[in-house]
This record gives structure tokens, sequence and C-alpha cells, in this order.
């Protein structure tokens, strides 16, 4: 560190700062400061780091499952937001309940833990909720913890409305799963772009997010000329469905998914759908859990937006 101190022109100190990401440089300092590093090699040693600030610079995640898209995407860009700040990342799965997931992350000395999605609804029945510092992905903006989610509501009221303003009456609904927080909020959207429209709300068809439950929903789904599904693999068993009895898209049947999985533009149609800001949605989580540990984290709620993406399946 005092080579690259004496490189870069700047007090130990400063070399501290920067490699800390503390905020307290100014952008050209710490521009010189990281040349010099890269110079000279020099990268921060994250055991000594460790015992010297008491900190395992180490957060965790915790999710019931990695195989749905957005716990998968969700992973990533956690990884890719701790990584930027010099942490490393520890994953658990909720399989022996979430108190043991969290009793798992304290024993490793995690820093904070990003809860994701399915597992946040768990939270709460944890006792070990003071032990460490929580951000969780899609609960409740009153539920007492430090939260972030995507505006699912804001999203299929977008999608919605969509559909309604090209000339259709109502607009049936493939719902996700009845305890997911995300798919009530999306549902939630959807009746309110209904009602404030004046449209009939049709029954939902509940799924359970994968494209099967989707094929199957849209037999139960005769007469439909609006279709919005709760997430884009629902929605691509939707299309499949609609193929096969003979339905063209968008001619006779529009279609809207949400997520914009990679894919999405690769449907047949081309998948229009809500897309999720999963890099902002990282970024909020744990930039929250590492701006000051000594500080409690406190119970407030970021939103991030949605955005409509119009692609053939329903088109402007």
């Amino acid at each position: 560190m005092a080579m690259v101190a004496s490189r870069a022109g700047v007090s130990g100190q400063t070399v501290s700062r920067v490699v800390n990401d503390s905020p307290r440089v100014d952008p050209d300092t710490r521009a010189r400061v990281e040349q010099a590093m890269a110079e000279l090699g020099y990268r921060p040693h994250r055991a000594a780091r460790a015992l010297r600030t008491g900190r395992s610079l180490t957060l965790g995640i915790v999710a019931t499952t990695l195989a749905t898209t957005g716990n998968s995407r969700m992973l990533q860009a956690t990884a890719e937001a701790a990584a930027e700040r010099g942490y490393a990342l520890t994953v658990v799965t909720a399989a022996d309940g979430i108190g043991e997931a969290f009793a798992r992350l304290r024993d490793q000395g995690v820093d904070g833990a990003v809860v994701l999605n399915e597992a946040s609804a768990l939270t709460h029945a944890s006792d070990q909720l003071e032990s460490l510092r929580l951000v969780v992905v899609d609960a409740a903006a009153d539920s007492g913890l430090r939260t972030v989610c995507s505006d699912h509501a804001g999203g299929a009221m977008a999608a919605t409305r969509h559909l309604l303003d090209r000339g259709h009456r109502t607009v049936h609904h493939v719902a996700g799963p009845a305890d997911s927080f995300a798919a009530a909020e999306r549902e939630r959207g959807w009746r309110e772009a209904l009602h404030s429209a004046g449209a009939d709300v049709p029954e939902v068809v509940r799924g359970d997010w994968s494209a099967a439950a989707g094929h199957d929903a849209a037999g139960r789904l005769s007469g439909a000329t609006a279709v919005f599904a709760a997430n884009d693999q629902m929605a691509l068993g939707v299309l499949r469905a609609l193929a096969e009895r003979g339905d063209r898209v968008p001619d006779d049947t529009e279609v809207i998914g949400f997520d914009d999985v990679p894919e999405a533009a690769d449907y047949l149609p081309p998948l229009t759908t809500v897309r999720q800001d999963f890099t902002a949605l990282a970024e909020a989580a744990v930039a929250a859990l590492v701006a000051d540990p000594s500080m409690p984290l406190g119970a407030e709620a970021t939103i991030i937006p949605t955005r409509l993406i119009v692609r053939a399946s329903s088109p402007e």
C-alpha cells in the first residue's frame, strides 16, 4: 500500500479509502490510485482485511430454488454487484427451513444476506432476524424489513392497458402461484387496470411459473383474444397451445408475458413482455448491505421500475 501511495502521490490513508470503497475520495484521486494499483499488481488480501476490519467481506444469498428465471438472474446480478465491491458470495437454500439457512450464514460470519423471492415469504418465520443484516427481495413494503422489489403491479398495469388500448374488451390472466408476492402484485396490477377501464374481470387461471402450466392454462381460456401471463415461461406455453389449436398470434389472440427472459425475442412470434431490471435490484440490495455495516438497515422499501417491451405477439 505504501508503494501504491508513493506512485499515486497520495497518503496511505487515501489508498485505504479507495481499497475499502469509501465515498470520501474524489474521482480523479481514485482513478490515480486504481491506476497505480494496476501498474504494481496490487490486490487487497481478503483474509487480512477481514482480520483488520472484523468483517468477512462475504455476503449470503438465500433462495428456495435456483431453477426459476427470477432467482437465477438475481443470483448472477448479485454476484456481480458484490464482486464489484470486493465481496464474495455464499449461497444457501431454504430446503431445511429458513431458520436453518440463516443459521448457516451466521455461522459463516457473513456481513449480510439477500433473501430471494419465494424465500422472502418465509423470513418472518425465523427467530434469527436480529442476528443477520438482511435485504429481502419481493416482500411487502410494510413487512418491517429492508426490501427491494420490482414494480410488479405497475408492469402488469402497463401490459393490461396496452392490450386494452389495442381494442380488446378484456384481458385474461394466467397468474403465478397463490403464495408468491410477485404473482399477487402482478395480479393486482392486472385487476386495477381492468377496473379503471371499466372492463370485465375474467376468472384467473393459476399456474406454477412453468411453460407446461401455461400450456394447460390456455386450454381453459377458450374465446380469449388477449392474454397476460405472469411470466414468460407460462406465456411460452400459451403460445404453443394457441398454435396447436390453430389460433394465430397476434391476429386471433394477443399475448404478453413478464420478465423479458433472453429468449423472449426468439419466441414465435417474438414476445411482448414486461422487463425487470435485475441488475438494478441487485445493486440496490448489495449497496444497502455494505453501505455502513455499523448502522441498522431500517425498514426501508426500494421499488425498481419495470418497462413494457413491445414485440410481435402484441404490437404497437
